[in-house]
């Protein structure tokens, strides 16, 4: 869920160099348990989860040119032609990755370009993603319905517009080398490694307890990561997602042993990952939104259907190289997204069946009245609120493109 922070993006050259360590975060995720070095704090709103990464100071100073050439138009652009589109700002929830990799693709395969539109890609501003779309700092960005709506008990005038991810990707695992955790019970009485905020303790409690437990845990603030908290042996538990975390865990560890949260009890779907914008800025240019959508559902639509294609499109870009992402990661990133089925029923969007993007309001609201019943949710105040959000308020499906319009994007 969000958290306070900082607001506005790249004032100042700290702000900038922020950023800049965000791309940096994956550069040393590639090679084995100890691989983290340095620290720097989650960006607010984050969620509950944030995903670890890494500092690298030499490195990212030399960077901060590399980030300034990634917020442009893309590579190769032609500079005159850009001049006559519209420019649109795009704000990533953290470090580039798969969940972003829809805007890439479209990006690369000029779709944005065809509607008129010059995306820039911006790096998370350490006040957080939503704080930035609320303030004007960018005009979409990558989030999830549960950060939405606890920005939006806080006057942050955010709507869900986009829905990718339709199942929980969230997994909450011990280092698989502790025998004394076999099952979510275990983790009562351990240490959980959080970055902060009541929605991952409820999450946690309820497995818990779901389990056979009572749901008491201490715990510590993650460091460097999650994986660094752990194999150090600060914390015995913590959250990652199967989509990322659990791709590098199986392909350079540690190894984790891991348990979900539908499987313990935790109701709806708190990863309902996709695109935000804010209520002012629709308002202002609804046909802008119109556009920008319907080029990035091409683009997950293409990186779902066509996702070894796509792996290479976000590790060739300067964002990805500038985080050193690894193409066989990436690969295999997408393998378990298209497996999963995380973003939907690949057969049915191939067919124009269904539409890519659709907000799932229903699985969201089990998972906000839950958080309500758990008494997570604060006002801006620190004072808990009356009666749960309510999903149909903070999401949209007006900005979507049919499916018969998005063919040209699955052949």
């Amino acid at each position: 869920m969000a958290r306070d922070g900082e607001y506005g993006m790249f004032a100042t050259i700290k702000q900038r160099l922020r950023s800049v360590l965000l791309f940096l975060s994956f550069s040393s995720r590639q090679s084995g348990p100890s691989r983290l070095a340095g620290e720097v704090s989650a960006p607010a709103g984050s969620g509950r989860g944030p995903r670890p990464f890494k500092t690298a100071a030499v490195t990212a100073v030399a960077a901060i040119s590399v980030v300034g050439l990634s917020a442009c138009t893309a590579p190769g652009a032609d500079q005159e032609q850009a001049s006559h589109l519209t420019k649109v700002t795009f704000m990533m929830s953290w470090a580039p990755d798969t969940n972003h990799i829809g805007v890439f693709v479209a990006r690369d395969k000029g779709y944005y370009k065809k509607l008129g539109l010059d995306v820039t890609i911006l790096a998370t501003s350490q006040a957080g993603a939503e704080q930035s779309v609320s303030k004007g700092g960018a005009d979409f960005a990558l989030s999830n319905m549960s950060n939405v709506a606890d920005a939006n008990i806080k006057d942050g005038r955010l709507s869900f517009i986009m829905q990718v991810q339709r199942k929980p990707s969230a997994i909450w695992c011990s280092l698989a080398a502790n025998k004394k955790i076999k099952s979510p019970k275990d983790f009562d009485g351990k240490v959980f490694a959080t970055f902060g905020g009541n929605e991952s303790d409820s999450v946690v409690r309820r497995m818990i307890q779901h389990d056979g437990g009572k749901g008491q845990f201490s715990k510590v603030t993650v460091g460097t990561s999650t994986f660094n908290t752990l194999s150090t042996g600060k914390a015995d538990f913590g959250g990652f997602y199967s989509t990322w975390e659990g791709v590098q865990a199986d392909m350079y560890g540690p190894k984790l042993n891991c348990f979900t949260e539908p499987a313990y009890g935790v109701p709806g779907n708190a990863d309902e990952i996709g695109i935000i914008s804010s209520g002012p800025y629709l308002s202002q240019h609804p046909d802008i939104a119109r556009k920008f959508i319907l080029a990035t559902q091409e683009g997950y639509l293409r990186a779902y259907l066509h996702p070894n294609e796509a792996a290479k499109i976000l590790t060739d870009s300067p964002e990805g190289k500038t985080a050193g992402l690894k193409l066989p990661f990436v690969k295999r990133s997408m393998q378990v997204i298209t497996a999963g089925s995380y973003w939907g029923n690949a057969t049915a969007y191939r067919s124009a069946s269904a539409t890519f993007g659709t907000v799932d309001t229903e699985s969201a609201q089990k998972y906000f009245d839950f958080l309500f019943e758990s008494h997570s949710y604060q006002d801006a105040k620190g004072r808990p609120i009356s009666s749960a959000p309510q999903a149909s308020e903070q999401a949209t499906d007006t900005y979507l493109t049919s499916p018969e319009e998005l063919q040209a994007a699955v052949k």
